[in-house]
């Protein structure tokens, strides 16, 4: 049977089939504009539209947020990619000057959190602005951003997890993916001559954690004892998924010479950091 007769993807256990999976959303005078951007983009702006509502609801200046998106924005890219590269070094070692190339992939979620928190505190800090106030606003903006985003790795067919043949299995034509990590390949399935890569969905599991964690902050953004609980909860939350689903990953960014997933490394440091700091911050209301 032709390759082009058969899925690019299906969720085999709940007869999901995809035949049209494009990584191109559109080109423009002969560039590719990727649909990993584009829900990159649709994730940053509905954060934004958050951060907007919420800042009138919370009678702070919204323009205050839109200013601050595109700084943010663009640091968060920076510290992005510098996470990468810095846990990938050995890839850009023989040619430094590739590593600035993003349209060839490699963006690490946490390095953009690192990074467009740093601007968060630089801009609070020149406009005079109570920071834990701001980022009581940004933090389930920047949560939303990061749930609708990690669908570019569905179009992108990356940062998948091992085999399985749970509810959630997801297949891929092997064709069509970029790297298949040795693990993976040795399970890989043939189905009418076409080979295909079943895995964990891990795009699907953050997503849906991630959502889960938005509706829990919407609830405690009313109850907050104190200006920053709401962006510590963040932090500890999305800290316990990472450390959860870093698990299954099949392309961990490692800490150098060692197995230990960098991500989780750090989602753990932060687990502890925000949880003493809530524990405390709570302690001395009740005083």
């Amino acid at each position: 049977m032709p390759m082009e007769s058969m899925p690019q993807a299906y969720f085999v256990n709940l007869g999901i089939e995809i035949y049209n999976l494009p990584r191109t959303f559109i080109s423009v005078f002969g560039i590719s504009i990727y649909w990993y951007a584009v829900c990159v983009a649709l994730g940053a702006l509905s954060g934004i539209v958050y951060a907007y509502f919420e800042s009138k609801r919370t009678g702070q200046d919204h323009n205050f947020y839109i200013d601050l998106f595109f700084p943010a924005f663009i640091t968060a890219i920076l510290g992005a990619r510098l996470y990468f590269v810095i846990f990938n070094w050995h890839l850009y070692a023989h040619n430094p000057l590739s590593a600035l190339n993003m349209r060839s992939g490699g963006l690490a979620i946490y390095g953009g959190i690192v990074g467009g928190t740093l601007a968060a505190i630089v801009y609070a800090k020149v406009k005079k602005y109570n920071f834990w106030l701001l980022a009581d606003t940004a933090a389930p903006a920047l949560l939303l951003g990061q749930a609708i985003g990690r669908w570019g790795n569905f179009f992108n067919r990356e940062a998948f997890g091992s085999y399985t043949d749970s509810l959630f299995a997801l297949r891929y034509r092997a064709a069509d993916v970029f790297f298949i990590p040795q693990s993976v390949y040795e399970q890989i399935i043939t189905v009418n001559g076409v080979d295909y890569i079943q895995i964990q969905p891990m795009f699907l599991y953050e997503f849906s954690a991630n959502m889960v964690l938005f509706a829990l902050l919407m609830i405690w953004k009313r109850r907050k004892g104190f200006d920053g609980e709401v962006a510590l909860f963040y932090f500890l939350g999305y800290g316990i998924i990472r450390t959860f689903t870093e698990n299954f990953r099949t392309d961990q960014i490692l800490l150098w010479n060692t197995n230990i997933p960098a991500s989780q490394a750090l989602a753990i440091v932060i687990i502890l950091i925000s949880g003493i700091m809530i524990v405390h911050k709570r302690l001395k209301l009740k005083k």
